[in-house]
């Protein structure tokens, strides 16, 4: 037979709150141990006589939780081995916030009874006066992820027993909610000792008296205070896309909205290329509404949603780095483009028909030019030194200027095209990407031109005025003050 563990709630107030049966099981049990003396019921029973054992000293031996966890429940397994049946008893009900509970039930060479016990919950749910079918989530205020967190529910940290803990929570919460936001302590709930304060959350590890009998509440967010998070997000693009929202936003289409993508990713680009982080912040916004207004556009179609998009590049993500999320290791970032080549070609359905197969022609036409030569290269179809390319860049502009003598016009941008093309090939040599090449020469233009534009203004002139050269002339000015 095997040894026998009987897990009793001690509740979560004091011997008052606590079950006849449950009384009656510490009194006649041989042998009872409590993950910690810090109880009232513990205190109250030990006056009458009652002997228990802790793992109080465990606490003290390791920096985490879950190696405490582990600790407590191999001194139970082996304490039950040695007399055959144990009492276990833990603070408020075995099944509710009690990792060593699960960890035992988890245990094949002993045999688990629960015995039950009084959960706070429904002392809680009295003393804050709120109902939990509104949406309520307990949380383990030692162990938790900020994305774990439903601000739009009653919302209630237990086991905030020290300042540690506390400072935990709150720089978490401080993530989502303002300084001001008030919660609640609620201390020992249920029991004589019941004590409810309010205070303002950057105060929550600030004198406050902390105990295992702690708990935090915080009450439902306005979704008005969530508009950084993304079902917020998700939530106002639905109402602008639904009757009675936006008509702009609901006449879109994927087609109609394929150039303001393009146009915000540039616009990235140069929020980068200016070093302007908060304007960074702000562009990647537009390209995420770019996103989103696909997604709606899908769903209200019933093609795809905004889970379908982010599944798909999780999965994504996974697949393509098998040396992180897998078995496959890796010496260097070359090794890690080569398996992602291999796996890619492997989702398309092996290898293409051609090299060029899978390019996107809806690339500008300098990253389509720089993605067709790079393709090229890999096989060798490539110059590996830059005298000929520049004897090709010289060759197409001759080409061109006889195109424009004696050609049409379809031949004279043929040829044009040839000579930017060859440009791509030499920029490429050279490690420069010429798509950004261009949208730094445009930014400056952009600067030197408003330079002059200026000055013009600053005349009371029209520009009919001035002459080229004079037009030159602040056009070099602009020049020296970018220096």
């Amino acid at each position: 037979m095997k040894p026998i563990i009987e897990i009793i709630g001690l509740g979560g107030g004091d011997i008052d709150q606590l079950p006849l049966g449950i009384y009656k099981k510490i009194r006649n049990a041989k042998k009872v141990m409590v993950r910690t003396l810090d109880h009232p019921v513990v205190q109250t029973l030990s006056i009458e006589g009652v002997h228990f054992t802790s793992f109080d000293a465990v606490y003290e031996q390791h920096d985490q939780f879950e190696e405490v966890y582990q600790q407590i429940v191999k001194q139970l397994v082996e304490q039950a081995k040695i007399a055959e049946k144990i009492v276990y008893a833990v603070p408020g009900h075995p099944m509710l916030a009690e990792q060593t509970v699960q960890l035992l039930l988890e245990q094949s060479e002993i045999e688990v009874k629960i015995a039950g016990g009084q959960s706070f919950l429904d002392d809680l749910f009295a003393a804050l006066q709120i109902d939990p079918i509104e949406g309520f989530q307990l949380v383990d205020a030692t162990g938790f992820q900020r994305h774990q967190l439903s601000y739009e529910q009653h919302l209630v940290f237990c086991q905030v027993y020290d300042g540690f803990i506390a400072s935990e929570v709150k720089l978490t919460l401080l993530e989502d909610l303002p300084p001001e936001q008030l919660v609640t302590i609620v201390e020992a709930v249920g029991s004589k000792e019941e004590r409810l304060q309010q205070i303002p959350l950057v105060e929550l590890d600030q004198q406050v008296s902390l105990s295992n009998l702690t708990s935090v509440y915080v009450a439902p967010v306005a979704k008005e205070q969530l508009n950084h998070q993304f079902h917020r997000l998700q939530e106002v693009i639905a109402i602008l896309r639904a009757p009675g929202g936006c008509p702009w936003d609901r006449k879109q289409t994927h087609q109609t909205l394929k150039k303001y993508l393009i146009e915000e990713a540039y616009e990235v680009i140069e929020a980068i290329d200016q070093e302007d982080d908060q304007a960074i912040a702000e562009e990647l916004g537009d390209v995420l509404l770019q996103v989103m207004l696909h997604s709606q556009i899908g769903t209200e179609a019933g093609f795809f949603t905004i889970d379908d998009v982010i599944y798909s590049i999780t999965e994504k993500m996974i697949r393509r780095h098998p040396h992180v999320f897998a078995d496959i290791e890796v010496e260097d970032e070359q090794e890690v483009a080569r398996n992602w080549a291999t796996i890619k070609r492997e989702e398309k359905g092996g290898q293409p028909t051609s090299l060029l197969a899978h390019l996107t022609e809806g690339l500008p036409a300098l990253l389509l030019a720089e993605e067709i030569q790079k393709k090229a290269a890999k096989v060798g179809f490539d110059w590996s030194e830059p005298a000929p390319m520049w004897d090709k860049v010289y060759e197409e502009l001759t080409e061109w200027k006889e195109a424009l003598e004696q050609e049409t016009v379809a031949e004279q941008e043929k040829e044009f095209g040839d000579i930017l093309f060859a440009m791509t090939n030499l920029a490429r040599y050279y490690k420069i990407n010429p798509e950004i090449a261009l949208i730094k020469s445009n930014h400056v233009f952009k600067q030197r031109f408003e330079h002059v534009e200026q000055r013009v203004k600053e005349s009371g002139q029209p520009w009919k005025a001035f002459s080229l050269t004079e037009l030159d002339r602040f056009w070099e000015e602009a020049k020296q003050l970018e220096d």
